[in-house]
């Protein structure tokens, strides 16, 4: 069993859960915030306790693995630290937050024996896996305009709390830049890549609480992001996900509870099949994603993971894998840090009102 350490223990602590769920030892916690510390310990007793993650980097902390879930704008230097020492990384929300640091990140896994893992749990919650495989299909035809939302209805005062905190990683960070979770879903179902981003703000605030980015893609198709304080956020974890293609749409189901995870498809008369009687017109219908079961070695056999926790099952065991099977990042280095530069990248359109600008090409960089 893979051994690994955890650094920031908010996040951590959650995804730090099901790593042992799945058969991951977690051998080391770190925070800067002792009460944390002492929390966590008590989940994982036994496990190394420490204020500094450089404190893991040594050889006698044993760890095949780190999982990254500190401070949004801060994992870029921690993760080259680790690749450089030859320990898998996983990295929660954010690669990078400059083209220096993606630069820096993408040379550190090229060099390194072990992988860099991005934890972007949003590519693989219900919703998006069924869409994606309908895109794969060719079911809706090839995608035109993706919409992806990623919004939190907090209240003004929570959201003035959060952000206009500069000691909160939240009052660091642009607006734009946390638009991962929106953003990942849209790369990971297309397979294109971003070319230049254009980013307005939803209120005339000085520092808005939500953004919208227009994205255009490598395959010339169209995607639209929201994100982040805005109200009426969707059951199916703050995500809600659609595809307009050539031949049809396929969307999350706008509905409270279980539904909100569905996926509702649409074929206009045109491109709806024929019926038996040779009949045609539109075709609607509404899919129902199967229950994730994942082997997780015990004899009880495969562990049922609930709608609200896939995402993370599935990103936790592709990681399990690449430290234990030597498998391919389910989300790897060049796509976490192309996602994160259209967020660094719509904030120099931001200043500038909208103006388009050119999100690096990463797939070229040695």
């Amino acid at each position: 069993m893979a051994a690994i350490g955890v650094v920031g223990l908010v996040r951590g602590l959650y995804v730090a859960r099901w790593c042992a769920r799945l058969g991951i030892r977690v051998t080391a916690l770190c925070d800067t915030d002792a009460k944390r510390v002492a929390a966590a310990a008590r989940a994982f007793p036994g496990a190394r306790t420490t204020s500094r993650w450089s404190n893991l980097l040594a050889p006698e902390a044993g760890l095949d693995g780190v999982l990254l879930a500190h401070d949004f704008d801060r994992h870029a230097e921690a993760a080259v630290a680790f690749l450089g020492r030859g320990i898998h990384v996983l990295s929660e929300t954010a690669a990078c937050t400059t083209e220096r640091e993606g630069r820096a990140l993408v040379a550190a896994a090229g060099r390194s024996a072990a992988s860099y893992s991005f934890a972007e749990n949003y590519v693989a919650h219900a919703h998006v896996r069924a869409i994606g495989e309908l895109v794969r299909a060719g079911a809706i035809g090839a995608p035109q305009l993706v919409e992806s939302d990623y919004v939190h209805a907090a209240s003004p005062e929570d959201v003035a709390a959060l952000i206009g905190d500069p000691a909160h990683w939240r009052g660091r960070i642009p607006p734009t830049a946390y638009c991962t979770h929106a953003l990942s879903p849209v790369l990971d179902v297309t397979g294109a890549w971003p070319v230049e981003v254009s980013a307005v703000p939803v209120t005339a605030q000085e520092r808005p609480g939500a953004v919208v980015l227009t994205v255009r893609l490598s395959d010339g198709a169209l995607a639209l992001t929201r994100q982040t304080f805005l109200q009426g956020e969707p059951d199916s974890h703050w995500h809600w996900f659609s595809v307009r293609g050539s031949r049809g749409l396929a969307e999350s189901v706008r509905a409270a509870g279980e539904r909100s995870w569905n996926v509702r498809v649409r074929r206009d008369a045109w491109a709806a099949p024929k019926t038996a009687a040779g009949q045609q017109g539109a075709h609607e219908e509404e899919l129902t994603p199967p229950v994730l079961r994942i082997g997780d070695g015990r004899a009880a056999g495969p562990l049922r993971v609930p709608r609200h926790d896939e995402g993370t099952a599935v990103i936790v065991d592709a990681f399990r894998a690449c430290m234990e099977e030597g498998a391919a990042p389910r989300v790897g280095v060049r796509q976490a840090v192309a996602a994160s530069l259209v967020g660094t990248a719509a904030a120099v359109s931001l200043r500038n009102h909208g103006r388009a600008v050119a999100v690096p090409d990463v797939r070229a960089w040695n």
